[in-house]
C-alpha cells in the first residue's frame, strides 16, 4: 500500500513557475514508476509526465515538454514536477500516481494522491 500526498500548488501568473511535490509512504518507493496527471474543469484527466523507479527514464506529454521537468528523490520518497513558463491552459488539479507498470494510461496506476490545484492567470 502506498499513500501519496501532493503539495506546492497555487496561483501564479502566466510565464511563472511552480514546483509540485508528492510525498509517498512505504519502503518500496523505488519499485514504483511515478507520474503526474492533471484534470481541468469539464475535461478528462490527462497524462503530464512519468518517471521510472530509478529516475533514469522520463517521458512527457507534448503539451508540457520543454517546460515541465519530473524528477524523484528515492531517499526522500518524493517525486517532483517543476513547471516553468506556465500558461493559463495549464490550470488544473494535478495528481501524482504510482504504478508497477511504466505507462501513460491512468487506468494502470494503482495509487493516487488527493490532488493539488494549480491556477495560472493571464
Amino acid at each position: 500500500q502506498v499513500q501519496l500526498v501532493e503539495s506546492g500548488g497555487g496561483l501564479v501568473q502566466a510565464g511563472g513557475s511552480l514546483r509540485l511535490s508528492c510525498a509517498a509512504s512505504g519502503r518500496t518507493f523505488s519499485s514504483y514508476a511515478m507520474a503526474w496527471f492533471r484534470q481541468a474543469p469539464g475535461k478528462e484527466r490527462e497524462f503530464v509526465a512519468r518517471i521510472s523507479g530509478s529516475g533514469g527514464y522520463t517521458y512527457y506529454a507534448g503539451s508540457v515538454k520543454g517546460r515541465f521537468t519530473i524528477s524523484r528523490d528515492n531517499a526522500k520518497n518524493t517525486v517532483y514536477l517543476q513547471m516553468n513558463s506556465l500558461k493559463p491552459e495549464d490550470t488544473a488539479v494535478y495528481y501524482c500516481a504510482a504504478s508497477f507498470v511504466a505507462t501513460i494510461n491512468s487506468k494502470d496506476y494503482n495509487y493516487w494522491g488527493q490532488g493539488t490545484q494549480v491556477t495560472v492567470s493571464s
